[in-house]
């Protein structure tokens, strides 16, 4: 077994055995019927649904500079399932939770779906970075695998729901794993990024975070 296949296996064990006591990070399961159900998604009806969304997560100048997060080409899945856990709690946000209330499941897949098939944004940094030795080999010192094994080699993210990082706001990904690393963001599925983060130094966090932001 490859190193880092064991690392990644002892860790998720790890926060697995730790998760089974504690409340679940979320709300959604992706049994057969939910997975039709995003698949299902309008994504003309979600561009509709999300016309309102672009004032904070359009692609324009004026939302570049902020440390709102860009949904083009993310996945459905996760963008389902976000919105499902501001809905119900697992996720808070005091715009989002709002907004995620008087949406329905099939508004929320509509929306994921039409968001999903936009082009990625291009990366605003006219940079290329090396990458990080936590993208491709983890530390296994700190039982942290590789980011590669679950965002995949290219940062667009792997089923179910992991998330793309590639293109996304630097600004954005720092605050995000900020909040998870305090714990105010808790949905993560058996505290896997929670554990991740609490481990990463601030020069990594930016790291991580400018590498991501340069991809295509």
């Amino acid at each position: 077994m490859k190193a880092s296949v064991r690392i990644a296996s002892a860790v998720l064990l790890g926060l697995a055995a730790g998760a089974v006591v504690a409340a679940p990070a979320s709300r959604v399961a992706w049994t057969p019927e939910t997975l039709n159900l995003v698949k299902d998604g309008d994504p003309e009806k979600g561009k509709q649904l999300a016309a309102s969304c672009q004032a904070c997560h359009g692609d324009d100048a004026a939302n570049a500079a902020t440390a709102n997060p860009y949904l083009n080409a993310q996945l459905p899945t996760y963008l389902y399932r976000q919105l499902r856990d501001y809905k119900d709690g697992s996720r808070q946000h005091p715009v989002m939770s709002s907004i995620a209330a008087a949406l329905s499941d099939r508004d929320m897949a509509d929306i994921a779906q039409w968001y999903s098939r936009q082009a990625p944004v291009e990366p605003k940094v006219d940079r290329d970075l090396a990458a990080p030795s936590l993208v491709e080999s983890g530390d296994s010192k700190r039982l942290i695998p590789p980011c590669g094994i679950c965002h995949g080699g290219g940062g667009r993210g792997e089923p179910v729901d992991t998330p793309r990082l590639a293109g996304q706001k630097a600004a954005y990904l720092v605050q995000t794993l900020g909040s998870y690393r305090s714990g105010e963001r808790h949905n993560d599925i058996y505290r896997r990024m929670r554990a991740m983060s609490e481990r990463l130094s601030e020069d990594e966090i930016r790291a991580l975070s400018d590498y991501y932001s340069t991809m295509k």
